[in-house]
């Protein structure tokens, strides 16, 4: 009997791993605000005059989204934990800002979202290992 060592993927196999897994975790974020968000106006008329808890209810609603995909695809809850910071952290950042006065809404939202692409690689490359399989 002769034992083989398992097949290792290509560099680009693994790379359109990485980015198939990702863009689906984008698809289930939004699909995580189209679902959720008519709820939160529903169980909170005045929630678009908040802008700073507005951001922070967005941020959930992408968490849950994108933190139930990820468990259906077998994800442990530490990367489910660690994924769904990043949706937070560049808001609670930007917050500081807001609070200040020295950004608008319209930026903390924007930045918000734009920032949290790449806080996402980030946590993705913190955990390669998870998501490699």
């Amino acid at each position: 009997m002769t034992l083989t060592a398992p097949a290792r993927h290509s560099r680009s196999h693994q790379a359109w791993h990485l980015v198939r897994h990702y863009l689906e975790m984008v698809v289930a974020m939004v699909v995580g605000m189209v679902v959720l968000g008519p709820v939160w106006h529903l169980v909170w008329p005045g929630l678009s005059g908040h802008v700073a808890a507005g951001a922070l209810v967005m941020a959930t609603d992408m968490a849950i989204g994108m933190g139930g995909w990820m468990r259906f695809r077998g994800h442990s809850w530490g990367a489910i934990g660690v994924m769904s910071a990043s949706m937070y952290l560049p808001f609670v950042v930007l917050l500081v800002p807001f609070a200040a006065g020295a950004i608008t809404g319209g930026t903390l939202m924007t930045a918000g979202h734009v920032l949290m692409l790449p806080a996402m690689a980030a946590a993705m490359a913190y955990r390669r290992h998870e998501y490699l399989h």
